[in-house]
């Protein structure tokens, strides 16, 4: 196991978080949200951000699904508990999602064969 995975368990905690209460409708809806497992896996065993050049469609569209929830529904209750910390925390996981969808959707229109895509986490927010 990867061993800085403490720093970014707040960031798998929303992943998986968001992947196990999304109700799957539809067979899309489950292969994006087994994605974001994988994607929950990959960072806990590893550190990076991997996505498999066949799941990467899935993965995008689920990434902007989690910044778009924790937009519209935890970040509005973080800011008004004021806990500066979990708005960091919550900032930082909509922001790293919204920059992993856009260089993995550049990734996926670009690559001339299957490989998938991988990159470093961005550094971690403030967290005092």
């Amino acid at each position: 196991m990867f061993k800085q995975t403490s720093e970014y368990n707040f960031f798998i905690s929303h992943l998986r978080f968001v992947a196990k209460k999304t109700q799957a409708s539809t067979p899309d809806v489950d292969a994006m949200m087994a994605a974001l497992l994988c994607i929950a896996d990959e960072i806990e065993n590893t550190g990076r951000f991997r996505v498999e050049y066949e799941h990467a469609r899935y993965a995008s569209r689920a990434l902007a699904g989690v910044a778009g929830f924790l937009q519209q529904h935890i970040l509005p209750e973080v800011i008004a508990a004021k806990n500066d910390l979990g708005e960091r925390q919550v900032r930082w996981v909509i922001d790293t999602s919204m920059s992993m969808l856009s260089t993995l959707t550049v990734h996926v229109e670009t690559v001339q064969n299957d490989e998938p895509f991988e990159a470093p986490l961005p550094p971690l927010p403030l967290l005092n």
